[in-house]
């Protein structure tokens, strides 16, 4: 069972963002079978609420006998003409992600773009 938890959590894409725009994101724990986690990054500009991203993350990671928690949310300004993403703010019902996990995670999909966050704005 762990053997194919790590298999479904290993296809879960670490990041998953709309192309361009300014948009809310969601931090999110992934749990499979035993002790396996990992973090992801959602943001999708069709969600007028942090939560909305979450649910239907849950419900897409349930579909594969995944469980996920929220670790909180905020804001990306992805600008593709300049490469270059922005990570901010916060999101009222989840609290603040950690912008420094997210901004790896992001550097680590984008390796040539300039990734920068703050806790400031919102």
């Amino acid at each position: 069972a762990v053997a194919m938890a790590g298999e479904a959590l290993s296809r879960v894409p670490d990041v998953q963002i709309d192309g361009d725009g300014v948009f809310k994101y969601v931090l999110v724990r992934v749990r499979g079978a035993g002790a396996l986690a990992k973090d992801v990054v959602r943001g999708h500009g069709w969600a007028e609420y942090h939560a909305d991203l979450f649910e239907r993350t849950a419900e897409e990671l349930a579909r594969h006998g995944l469980s996920c928690e929220c670790l909180g949310g905020g804001r990306l300004s992805h600008r593709p003409e300049e490469r270059k993403i922005h990570v901010y703010g916060y999101s009222v019902g989840f609290g603040r992600a950690d912008h420094a996990v997210t901004t790896e995670k992001l550097k680590a999909e984008y390796p040539n773009y300039e990734i920068t966050w703050a806790d400031e704005g919102y």
